[in-house]
C-alpha cells in the first residue's frame, strides 16, 4: 500500500457530496420509518377489512339458528360461505354445537371456552388448523327454552390476507423507492443552485489571480446567504491586515529611499574629494555615515514599532530598569552636548507595567536624544517616574525652547521639523516613532509646557 507523502492533504469529500450524503441519511432514515408504520397500518387495515367480511358469513350462519319444538335446528345459506370466496381459493371451515355436543360442521375445528364468550358479540383470533394458520370468528347466541349455550364458528385460511398484504407492502415500497430517486433528482439541481454563492465567492477570489499589484480591497460578492457572511468577513479582514502590512512595508521603502538620498550624495561627494586629496572630506564622510546610522535605525525603530498583528504578548516591564539602562547608554552625548541626566523615581516604588522592552528603549532612546540634541549647553534632561491610582507615567523633561502648541499635534507626522534650518541635524521621526510605538502597548503621549522646555508623558496603564 502506497503511503501518502508528507504535506499532501488527505482526499477530502466533494461539498456537494457531502451535502447530498446528509440529506438523504435523513430521507432515508424517514423513508424506514414510514415503511415500518404504514407495514403496520397494512396489516391492521387487512385483518380488519376480512374480520368484516368473516363477521357478516358468521352473523348470516348465526342468524338461521333457531329452536323448532323444542330442538335447535340451522339452514345453512349458500351466500355465506360466497362471501368468503376469493381469488386465492381460501379453505372454509364452520362448527355449531350445542353445549359440547356438534349440531353441523367440522368436530375438530378448536372450540372456545363458551363462558368466555359474550353473547351475540361476535370475537376473532388466530389459531391452527390441520397444519394451517386460520383466523376464527365465533359467537354465542342465547336461545329461548335452550339452557346449553349455542357456539357458532367460521374460520378460513389466510393466503388471501397474506396476498393482498403483500400487495400494498409492494406497492408502499414501489412508492417510497420512487420518492426517494425523485428526492435524488430534484436534490442535484438544488443543492446546485444552494451552492451558487459559494462559487460566486470563489470567483471573486479567483478573478485576483495573474494582475500584476495584488488588489487587497473588500471582495465584490454581490449579496451573500448569512453562512458565507461571516468567511468573507473573515476574508476581508485578513486582507485589511495584508494591507496594512504591505503599506506599512511600501511606506518603510519610500521613506527610506527619499531620506537616504541626502546622505548617500554627501557620500558620494565627500568620497570624490578625499579622491582629489580634501583633509576634511574624511571628517564629512563619518558625519555622514554617523546620520545614515541614525536614520536607518530610526526608520526600523519605526517600521517595527508600526508592525500589525505579529507582536508577542505583552510583559511585565520595569520602567526603573529601562531608564537607568537608556541613561547609561544616552551619558556619552548627553557629556559631549554639555546636559545633565537625570532619573527622578522614588527609590523603593516599583514601576511596572504591561508592554515591551523594546519598544519602550526606543521610546525613551528617542525621548531623551530630542532633549538632548535641541537643549542648550549646561541643561538639564531629566525622565521621572510617577504613579497614579490607574496609570504609570513615563515623563521626559528638557530645558530646551520646546514646541509651541499649535505645533504639537503635527509634530508626530513622519519628517516633520520645527525649529531654523540650521538647527541639530535630525530625521523627523523621533516623535513618529514615540506615538507609534505607544500606541502598540496602549499607552497615549501628550506634549505640554516646562517652562522652560517641553515636558513629553507617556501614560501606561497600571499594570495589574
Amino acid at each position: 500500500m502506497r503511503a501518502r507523502s508528507p504535506g499532501v492533504p488527505p482526499h477530502a469529500i466533494a461539498l456537494r457530496t457531502r451535502l447530498l450524503i446528509a440529506m438523504l441519511g435523513p430521507l432515508l432514515g424517514v423513508a424506514i420509518v414510514v415503511g415500518l408504520v404504514g407495514a403496520t397500518l397494512i396489516a391492521d387495515v387487512v385483518r380488519r377489512a376480512n374480520d368484516r367480511v368473516l363477521g357478516g358469513a358468521l352473523g348470516a350462519i348465526a342468524e338461521t339458528v333457531q329452536v323448532e319444538r323444542g330442538e335447535v335446528t340451522l339452514d345453512l345459506p349458500p351466500a355465506a360461505f360466497g362471501m368468503l370466496e376469493n381469488s386465492e381459493r381460501d379453505n372454509v371451515y364452520y362448527r355449531i354445537a350445542v353445549g359440547g355436543e356438534l349440531l353441523t360442521g367440522y368436530a375438530d375445528l378448536p372450540a372456545p371456552d363458551p363462558a368466555t364468550l359474550p353473547i351475540d358479540v361476535p370475537r376473532f383470533r388466530f389459531a391452527t388448523y390441520r397444519d394451517q394458520r386460520i383466523r376464527i370468528g365465533e359467537v354465542r347466541r342465547a336461545l329461548p327454552a335452550v339452557r346449553s349455550p349455542v357456539v357458532v364458528q367460521v374460520a378460513e385460511t389466510l393466503d388471501n390476507r397474506r396476498a393482498l398484504t403483500r400487495q400494498l407492502l409492494v406497492a408502499l415500497l414501489v412508492g417510497e423507492l420512487a420518492l426517494v430517486g425523485i428526492a435524488v433528482l430534484l436534490l442535484r439541481p438544488a443543492l446546485g443552485w444552494s451552492l451558487r454563492p459559494l462559487a460566486r465567492l470563489r470567483g471573486a477570489v479567483e478573478a485576483r489571480d495573474g494582475r500584476a499589484l495584488p488588489d487587497l480591497s473588500p471582495l465584490d460578492t454581490g449579496p451573500l446567504p448569512l453562512e458565507l457572511r461571516p468567511l468573507a468577513g473573515a476574508f476581508d479582514r485578513l486582507l485589511a491586515q495584508l494591507d496594512t502590512a504591505t503599506a506599512a512595508t511600501r511606506r518603510f521603502t519610500a521613506d527610506a529611499s527619499h531620506q537616504m538620498r541626502t546622505p548617500l550624495s554627501v557620500l558620494k561627494l565627500q568620497v570624490a574629494l578625499a579622491r582629489r586629496g580634501s583633509h576634511g572630506a574624511l571628517d564629512e564622510i563619518g558625519d555622514a555615515v554617523t546620520r545614515l546610522e541614525r536614520l536607518l535605525t530610526q526608520l526600523l525603530s519605526l517600521a517595527r514599532a508600526e508592525e500589525a498583528g505579529a507582536s508577542a504578548a505583552l510583559e511585565q516591564v520595569d520602567l526603573r530598569e529601562v531608564a537607568a539602562a537608556v541613561i547609561s547608554r544616552r551619558i556619552a552625548q548627553a557629556i559631549e552636548g554639555g546636559v545633565e541626566l537625570q532619573l527622578d523615581a522614588v527609590a523603593d516604588r516599583r514601576f511596572a507595567v504591561a508592554g515591551h522592552r523594546t519598544l519602550i528603549f526606543e521610546i525613551l532612546s528617542n525621548l531623551i536624544d530630542n532633549g538632548i540634541r535641541y537643549n542648550a549647553c549646561g541643561g538639564t534632561v531629566t525622565v521621572a517616574l510617577a504613579r497614579t491610582p490607574d496609570a504609570v507615567l513615563l515623563i521626559v523633561r528638557d530645558d530646551g525652547p520646546g514646541i509651541a502648541e499649535h505645533d504639537r499635534t503635527r509634530v508626530f507626522d513622519r519628517f516633520v521639523r520645527l525649529g531654523p534650518a540650521d538647527g541639530p541635524d535630525g530625521s523627523g521621526l523621533g516623535l513618529a516613532v514615540v506615538r507609534s510605538a505607544a500606541q502598540r502597548m496602549g499607552a497615549t503621549v501628550d506634549l505640554r509646557d516646562a517652562q522652560p522646555g517641553l515636558a513629553v508623558t507617556l501614560r501606561f496603564p497600571a499594570a495589574a
